[in-house]
């Protein structure tokens, strides 16, 4: 019976940016369908009616993969007739190319190649900053780094949507994965993710470490956090 008491510190395949489309490409179409299946995007968009959104934001999605996230937020906004601009960030090329290949119909989103914690991306680059599925590839002290960045690099919030740890998903998603994938990656990644997700308590001590006061924490289905930080500066 796996830990559920910590954090998992095994690799995901996922981890290596090298990865060639032969690989990349059936992943993120597949991943794309489990989002879905298990309302993965629901976390940005019950963020966002908080935030009040407005014309002319920019939204940039740190770990983007194949972009899935940010054309579903695409055609949200262009349902309320809401001009938002929307960026990708990754690290592994494949995946850039990929998502730009499956965003030519969406002129409001670009995408970065670049790590997130390079010089690329600075001080109140971006409005919002959004992650899915990310911060657990990072451990303790790196992820405390990453929020840090991710707050700084946003005027006025940074959500962050991500698993928890439990058995249930854990069980859960080796059973759906197991049925639906062809990816031996994705099999083996799934279950890895939840394991090197998060607790409650986890997310509140890396935070209180951060030194980061002002956020909300909030559980939603399919065994989700959704994390929301207030990023404004003081004038």
């Amino acid at each position: 019976m796996p830990d559920f008491s910590r954090r998992s510190t095994e690799d995901e395949m996922m981890d290596d940016f090298s990865l060639g489309h032969g690989v990349i490409d059936p992943i993120m179409d597949e991943l794309e369908v489990v989002n879905a299946m298990l309302g993965g995007y629901r976390v940005f968009f019950n963020a966002f009616k908080d935030l009040k959104l407005k014309d002319g934001m920019s939204v940039s999605d740190w770990g983007c993969g194949g972009g899935d996230s940010l054309r579903r937020i695409a055609l949200w906004a262009r349902k309320r007739n809401l001009k938002l601009t929307l960026i990708g960030i990754d690290a592994t090329s494949a995946a850039v190319e990929y998502a730009r290949a499956k965003s030519i119909d969406f002129p409001e989103i670009s995408y970065i190649l670049s790590d997130v914690m390079s010089d690329n991306l600075g001080t109140n680059q971006f409005d919002i900053v959004i992650s899915s599925l990310f911060t657990h590839h990072f451990q303790d002290t790196e992820w405390i780094k990453l929020i840090e960045k991710m707050k700084d690099c946003a005027t006025t919030a940074v959500i962050v949507n991500d698993l928890h740890r439990h058995w249930f998903a854990y069980h859960s998603i080796g059973l759906l994965t197991s049925v639906f994938s062809k990816s031996e990656m994705v099999k083996h990644d799934s279950k890895v993710s939840v394991m090197r997700s998060f607790k409650s308590a986890d997310i509140k001590n890396m935070l209180h470490k951060a030194e980061i006061r002002s956020y909300t924490l909030r559980w939603m289905w399919a065994f989700r956090w959704q994390l929301c930080i207030d990023s404004t500066k003081p004038d």
